[in-house]
């Protein structure tokens, strides 16, 4: 078979071999690191041992775009979260990425909840988020009706929203491929030593840079000791389990319900998806296992018994699916960022359940610490111009449009010319995950049973010949 994908024959050529950064791991912060840097003129190698983007953590999350109301006062979450959300919503209509302007409720179902409110509005003000306020539980209900009569009280946090999880990292890289990243996929890290300039041996081969940022999420800890860095923090990984209901139940949850956060964890969400869908998750469950994220019985039941405890509507809603992800959780609940001038590394590290908001923000900062190595970057005279496939509910589909060649998944309805756009795409799918992902072929209410046939004809070979081709971004 032949190593050279039909997309790398349209790309420059690395003579030397030699990058000024190399980043490790591709979740939504590797990701929006590779587009900051690009931005900047670095020539950037972006690494993932998954055969596509987003093999991680960052697959399987909540997809809020959070304000940082909750998050713990003068701390580098919330600066970072707040940054990461004001550069989105100045780019988002640019890259074509999705925003649903739904708000959130934080609802209170007891006496102590209740009086836990209190705290979080004042947390919320001195957060800088203005655009929250007390609603008692008539006024709750006036915005979301189906809510139980339990409800004691609730806060709104206006600027609270949901957007598309997977089209924003895809958009990052890219932008990043146009401006001459280079993506490597399938391709572990397995040792690197710093002489002035960095050698990492890889499962693929050897590559120089000038620097390297761990983004690494799950494999964190062990990335910082494969690049013989100090060991500064262990993953701790934390399951959280999802149930989506059918696109039926979307109508009755026009605001994220969120419950009164703990020290450990935001809790369980009821929240509509920008897909037309709702979801109820995640649990927060350590384990050792970085890899596996399993499903139990017990505990989706358990989800959906909550769910329909709180909006009793959503009691005879169908599911649509069941997923589960892992967070990179650490020993302290701070983001583990380091940076280590004399040896020309950074670390983002821990970045737990606000990673999605908070990524265009690191890459900024990653940025920012970079600096202080003393090189400096030319920023590229034009930027190419980049969009993604709008592929939810809010905006016009492509199904909408003429000449689409057919509906292809019609739980989801996705079409001929969708699929055939992102198989041709920069990046194309490295695995049936990342198709999914890219397209949401088979991720409605059948989960592929009718689709599922004529997918796999269009996909054939496609995904074998992603993940042994040259990596996106050169050439033969």
């Amino acid at each position: 078979m032949s190593n050279t994908h039909p997309h790398d024959a349209q790309r420059n050529t690395r003579h030397d071999g030699f990058y000024d950064v190399a980043i490790i791991g591709a979740g939504v912060v590797g990701c929006a690191t590779a587009r900051r840097f690009a931005l900047a003129g670095a020539r950037v190698v972006l690494v993932e041992k998954g055969t596509d983007i987003l093999s991680g953590a960052s697959k399987a999350n909540s997809a809020i775009l959070h304000t940082g109301f909750d998050a713990p006062p003068d701390s580098l979450e919330l600066e970072l979260v707040r940054a990461g959300r004001e550069e989105y919503l100045s780019i988002h209509k640019e890259l074509g990425l999705s925003l649903v302007h739904t708000g959130a409720l934080v609802c209170a179902w007891n006496a102590d909840e209740h009086e836990s409110l209190h705290g979080i509005e004042r947390q919320a003000h001195a957060n800088s988020v203005q655009a929250v306020r007390p609603l008692s539980a008539s006024q709750a209900r006036t915005l979301v009706p189906a809510l139980s009569n339990r409800l004691v009280a609730a806060l709104e946090v206006e600027g609270e929203h949901v957007i598309d999880p997977w089209s924003a990292p895809l958009a990052y890289v890219t932008q990043a491929i146009a401006l001459g990243a280079t993506v490597l996929r399938a391709t572990e890290l397995l040792h690197g030593t710093f002489d002035g300039t960095w050698t990492l041996q890889t499962s693929t081969g050897t590559l120089h840079a000038g620097a390297v940022i761990n983004c690494a999420g799950l494999y964190g800890d062990r990335v910082d000791r494969c690049l013989e860095l100090p060991e500064r923090f262990e993953i701790r990984p934390r399951k959280g389990q999802f149930v989506v209901l059918d696109k039926a139940a979307f109508s009755h949850v026009p605001r994220i319900i969120l419950p009164v956060p703990t020290a450990i964890t935001k809790g369980i969400v009821i929240c509509p998806t920008a897909f037309g869908n709702v979801l109820i998750g995640p649990t927060a469950e350590e384990q050792q296992d970085r890899t596996r994220a399993s499903l139990e019985t017990s505990t989706l039941e358990a989800l959906l018994h909550r769910g329909a405890e709180l909006l009793p509507v959503l009691r005879n809603m169908p599911v649509s699916a069941t997923y589960a992800g892992l967070r990179p959780a650490t020993e302290q609940k701070a983001y583990r960022v380091y940076n280590a001038p004399g040896h020309r590394a950074i670390t983002l590290g821990g970045i737990r359940s606000t990673g999605l908001s908070a990524a265009l923000g690191l890459a900024a900062h990653a940025l920012r610490l970079y600096e202080q190595f003393g090189t400096e970057l030319t920023p590229p005279a034009t930027i190419p111009a980049v969009r993604v496939p709008n592929l939810t509910e809010t905006e016009e589909r492509d199904w909408q449009r003429p000449e689409h060649g057919e509906i292809i998944c019609h739980c989801e309805r996705v079409t001929r010319r969708e699929i055939e756009a992102a198989l041709a795409s920069p990046l194309p799918p490295g695995d049936p995950g990342g198709f999914k992902r890219r397209t949401r072929a088979g991720m409605g209410r059948c989960q592929g049973f009718y689709c599922g046939a004529r997918v796999a004809e269009m996909t054939q070979g496609c995904f074998t010949e992603a993940c042994a081709s040259r990596p996106q971004g050169e050439t033969a």
